[in-house]
């Protein structure tokens, strides 16, 4: 049998499931996943290795008309993943409006990549509400095969999965055998602190925060990390603190446990907070984040 290698990237709008769907293909939490809309802001890598085929899941933030710069480049990174995907997943849900981002389904439509519509959530519809999307989205997009699944149940996610492994074109693998990713250990450092912060805070918080790890020395035993969580007004510095510091400690301790449940040995994390004047709208800052190439 030939090997198979290709690039499935995941789209859609924002809160229909992607990453909850996205961390069932891959078999591990590699997206962070919350209630609230933009949890993802980056495109994320996933990589499914077996020995006759490789799989490099993309989850990518949630299609949103742009408001200041950083959703500019969250806009990029989807449009980015319709050039280069060898399989498209294009993800929605049972309530979202169908024609919310018109524009973006348009760009989908001129894909040259098989489309796999994904209709998440089904577990919160009935049938006959059910079938009458499917028709809506089969009249939306006609050459894309539908699949209705409960990505939080873990229902029918085996059979998309099955219909990947299908359509997967032959190739080389892109990435080592043995990668589950191609970010680095700092980047899934910084992605459960600002998972912690999106649970924690209300409001405007926590999409006023970015976070960077500025030091990760490991040893045998153990992982010394120390991160700045950073934010746009001194007010929101003293919100994320908390009297007396309890607010950034309840952060710091969940996302301990996290940071050492996904690296398998003992953290002692250090958190401070800085401000930094505006940085979702500055490009300087921006391509500090990450968010420019």
């Amino acid at each position: 049998m030939n090997h198979k290698s290709g690039f499935v990237n995941i789209i859609g709008n924002p809160n229909v499931g992607k990453s909850t769907l996205m961390n069932r293909l891959v078999g591990e939490k590699i997206s962070i996943i919350t209630s609230k809309s933009q949890t993802t802001r980056h495109r994320i890598k996933g990589i499914v290795n077996d020995e006759n085929f490789q799989i490099v899941f993309s989850d990518t933030p949630g299609v949103v008309k742009p408001s200041y710069k950083m959703q500019e480049c969250m806009l990029e990174f989807s449009k980015s993943a319709l050039t280069d995907a060898d399989i498209i997943l294009y993800v929605t849900d049972v309530v979202e409006d169908m024609l919310k981002n018109n524009d973006f389904i348009e760009q989908v439509k001129r894909s040259a990549a098989p489309i796999l519509l994904v209709i998440n959530k089904i577990d919160l519809t009935t049938q006959e509400k059910l079938e009458d999307l499917f028709d809506k989205w089969k009249s939306l997009l006609p050459q894309a095969e539908i699949f209705p699944v409960s990505a939080t149940e873990n229902f029918n996610v085996d059979h998309l999965y099955q219909r990947i492994l299908e359509l997967l074109p032959e190739g080389e693998p892109f990435f080592p055998k043995d990668e589950l990713t191609d970010l680095p250990a700092r980047f899934f450092v910084n992605e459960i602190i600002r998972e912690k912060i999106l649970l924690n805070y209300e409001r405007e918080i926590p999409y006023s925060v970015e976070v960077a790890v500025e030091e990760f020395k490991e040893d045998a035993k153990r992982i010394n990390i120390m991160a700045v969580i950073y934010v746009e007004r001194d007010s929101q510095k003293g919100i994320i603190i908390g009297r007396q510091g309890a607010a950034l400690k309840k952060v710091g301790t969940e996302a301990r446990l996290d940071i050492e449940k996904f690296f398998g040995k003992s953290v002692f994390l250090n958190l401070y907070v800085k401000v930094q004047k505006d940085w979702r709208s500055k490009d300087k800052d921006l391509k500090n984040f990450g968010y420019v190439q």
